[in-house]
């Protein structure tokens, strides 16, 4: 199977920025911003759906956890992003499906070169239909790209320069069929899914690979973590090579943009969506729909 790109529709995009809201796809910067240039921009990335948008004050926090990791400046506090993420989610429709995306980025450079200045911190807020993708289930693979540590790439960020990596990984995995790929770290071990975290099951125990500072411990992933034990389901974290995967019982995703997934293939494996997968999607549905989005 090979890769194709599809046309992205973005006449349902509202952006705040420079003190007010724009609709569609908006100029945010230059070929002289450090950020075009350099990649020297965080991000961060919450849901609304159904009427809810779950943990939208922790994925607030974080964007200005990883400007701070990043040695960015986060000029904007964690109420004000709220602020603004619920008044933009009301110029779309009722429960529609939005992606919402608080950035920061460096606008210029620190003598023209490589060094940002910080003190130019720039930002902007995005949000845009985005449907949720349904839980057909996923066939995956393993990748022959890893993921770094925090000795070669700002890992403990989100930061948009670690993309590249799983993007690559994806595009190569789609080459072959698959269209997702576990990525090893650079020890071996699995660290995640080439776009989401990733847990696997087996003789009745959840597992899932421990934060090692190789990928990002997800906001999805700590909250289906917790879920799943308050109901009393054991949850270890743990240090996983690909042959654990091989022979799991079921394995499913975590992550902001499909929420809970499962895969029904790895390799040549057959899967099926199982009763970890089913139970960890209706808590976490349950969750997200116990507090109505705050008008």
């Amino acid at each position: 199977m090979a890769y194709t790109a599809k046309p992205i529709d973005y006449s349902r995009t509202w952006t705040f920025f420079n003190g007010e809201w724009h609709e569609g796809n908006i100029p945010i910067m230059g070929p002289r911003t450090h950020a075009a240039w350099l990649a020297s921009t965080v991000f961060d990335g919450a849901r609304a759906f159904e009427g809810v948008a779950p943990d939208l004050d922790r994925h607030c926090a974080r964007v200005n956890q990883s400007a701070v990791n990043f040695k960015l400046k986060p000029v904007v506090d964690t109420d004000s992003w709220l602020a603004l993420a619920r008044e933009g989610i009301v110029r779309f429709g009722a429960n529609a499906e939005l992606y919402i995306r608080p950035m920061y980025w460096a606008q210029h450079g620190a003598g023209g070169g490589v060094l940002f200045d910080a003190e130019t911190t720039n930002w902007c807020l995005c949000i845009y239909e985005a449907p949720m993708p349904q839980p057909t289930g996923s066939a995956i693979t393993l990748s022959p790209f890893r993921r770094p540590t925090a000795e070669c790439a700002p890992v403990d960020a989100k930061a948009a320069c670690l993309y590249p990596n799983n993007s690559r990984a994806l595009i190569e995995a789609a080459s072959r069929g698959f269209n997702n790929c576990l990525m090893l770290d650079l020890l071996g071990n699995v660290a995640e899914f080439g776009n989401a975290n990733v847990f696997m099951a087996k003789d009745g125990v959840v597992y899932t690979p421990a934060p090692n500072g190789t990928f990002l411990n997800g906001i999805t992933r700590r909250r289906v973590i917790e879920l799943l034990r308050a109901d009393g389901v054991t949850v270890v974290e743990s240090t996983l090579c690909y042959q654990d995967f091989l022979g799991a019982d079921e394995i499913f995703s975590s992550g902001n943009f499909a929420k809970v997934a499962p895969v029904v293939r790895i390799d040549d494996r057959s899967l099926q969506p199982g009763p970890f997968y089913t139970k960890a999607r209706k808590l976490y549905w349950d969750f997200a729909h116990a507090a109505r989005l705050a008008a």
